[in-house]
This record gives structure tokens, sequence and C-alpha cells, in this order.
């Protein structure tokens, strides 16, 4: 995105609140746009949908609800990738996976910690300007992409495994749903497959800003010189597969399959649920986590 500074939009109807949370964030280096009710959130939303790169949403407020403000902008095409941070006094995981299942991958509760909210909201922005980034060059050489029936690709690095998602999203018409996922699960097969990074490692290296540092020292150890990944795809008629392996010695898979509530607060951790819910029809994880399989179904334009 340009230097301009990132706009937050902070939806709260306490007043101290709103106070609080646009003076630690603009002290981080952030604009602050504020509404005291849904309502006022949709109005500024509908009006300027590519102004915000966040959301800081309180759930319980008169009028229009946290909850209804979300179920807007997630029906809403230019906004439905929009990070939208839902804060709340109550942290029941009925209410946790309420907002889970309606969109709301990042959570606050109240009181919160300035350094605990600053992070999160740091991660949601970089997960969207990543996000907007793939889509703006996907849209890009799609009809020449759309002859491509299958082919085979080697990748070690963060930034390979971009290039080739962006590059494969570019055959369906629905390039930028793929690429999010495709970019999602090729990152993975990198960082926690071939250079064995575990959660706990991540979330400490994303608190002090040293992951992509400690990315790049791995790639340079001899162990893992010479470890790649690959990706396998095949295109049909009405079917795009992706096949991802990695030299990594796998994971549990199963606990990343849906964004636990558990693990709702950490810093990281969405990924491979995200490019499950929004990005494929069909996700699959083998051999131990060192090999998945997604598959979408392709846009025909047929009835």
């Amino acid at each position: 995105m340009s230097s301009e500074k990132e706009v937050v939009l902070v939806v709260d109807d306490e007043p101290l609140n709103l106070e609080i949370l646009t003076e630690h964030l603009e002290e981080a280096g952030y604009e602050v746009a504020q509404a005291k009710d849904g309502v006022q959130a949709w109005a500024q939303l509908e009006a300027t949908p590519r102004k915000f790169s966040a959301v800081l949403l309180d759930r319980m407020m008169p009028n229009l609800d946290g909850m209804g403000v979300l179920a807007l902008i997630k029906a809403n095409s230019e906004l439905d990738i929009l990070p939208v941070i839902l804060q709340t006094a109550k942290a029941a995981k009925s209410e946790i996976l309420e907002g889970l299942e309606a969109g709301a991958y990042y959570y606050l509760t109240k009181p919160f910690d300035k350094a605990t909210m600053l992070a999160i909201v740091k991660t949601a922005i970089t997960d969207f300007n990543n996000h907007v980034g793939l889509q703006l060059e996907v849209s890009q050489a799609m009809q020449t992409m759309s002859l491509l029936t299958q082919g085979e690709f080697s990748f070690r690095t963060l930034e390979e495994g971009r290039l080739i998602a962006n590059y494969l999203a570019k055959i369906d018409p629905a390039a930028d749903k793929v690429v999010v996922g495709l970019s999602e699960l090729l990152i993975n097969a990198v960082e926690h497959g071939n250079l064995g990074i575990t959660y706990q490692e991540k979330t400490d290296l994303i608190n002090e800003g040293e992951w992509q540092n400690e990315i790049d020292r791995r790639l340079a150890l001899p162990e893992n010189v010479d470890k790649s990944a690959t990706l396998r795809f095949e295109s049909s008629n009405n079917e795009l597969s992706f096949l991802i392996k990695d030299q990594g010695p796998g994971f549990d898979w199963e606990n990343y399959l849906e964004i636990s509530p558990d693990r709702i607060f950490d810093n990281h951790g969405r990924g491979i649920a995200m490019a499950r819910v929004k990005s494929f029809d069909y996700l699959e994880y083998r051999d131990g986590g060192r090999e998945v399989l997604a598959k979408m179904h392709l846009n025909t334009g047929e009835s």
C-alpha cells in the first residue's frame, strides 16, 4: 500500500473507550476514524470502502450492534476481506465462536492491554495488506493463464511461494479468492515445514519483530540450503487442484483447520483455516502434515 498512514475505524459507544483506543493507535502511527455506534460505522464504511485497513469493533452497541456491522461487511464485495477485530467485555467461548463463524478472525477482550491491542491491530493490517497486494497482482494476464492445464513448481523462500500463488491464481476468474489461501499454504510449507519454525516460536518472533530475520537465517543454514517444497497443479473443465509437499517433520494439522477460541488472541495462526473457508472447496492434509491437497471448483460461466 502507499506511504500514507493506515486508517483504523474504531467503533464503540463508550466515549472513554473511544478516547483511549484513539490515543493508543495514533501514538503507534495510525490514523483513526471514530464511530459511536454501528449505524455511524456502516455509513462510513459504505461511503468509503477502500479507506480503511482494519475495523476495531465493539460487540455490544445500541441501534446496530457489532455482529450486525460484521454481517454487513462480510456481505459487501468491496469490504469482505477487511479485517474486523471484535472487542467485547465478554470472553465466553460461545460468543467467540459466533464471531469467528461470522468472519471476525481477530478478537480483543475488555479491559485490554495496550501492547496486546497494538499487536493484534498490526497483525490484522499486515494480513490485509498482503492480501490486497496479491489480489491487485492477480488481475493481470488471466486469459493466457487459463490455457494452462498442469504443472509443477519447486520453491524455497516465502517470496517464491507468493510469486507462485500469484501466478497460478490467474487461472481462474475467482483468482482473488484463490491467491490468499494458496499463498498461506505455500508459506506454511516453508516456515513450519522445511524450516521447522514452531507455532510458539513464530508467536515470539512476531512479538519481537524478528520473524523475517529468522526466516532468512534458517534458509541460510547448511541443513536447509538444499531443502525445497513442491507444488503440483492440475486444471480440468470444472476443477483446479493443488498438491503441496514439504520436507519437514510434519505437524498437528487437525488443530489448525478451524480457528480455535483458545488461539483467537494469538498474533498468527489463522492462515490454514482462512484458506479452507475462504479459498477452497476441499482441503486435506496427508502424510502427517507434510502434504496438503486443496481443490476448488472452477467458474466456467455455465449456468
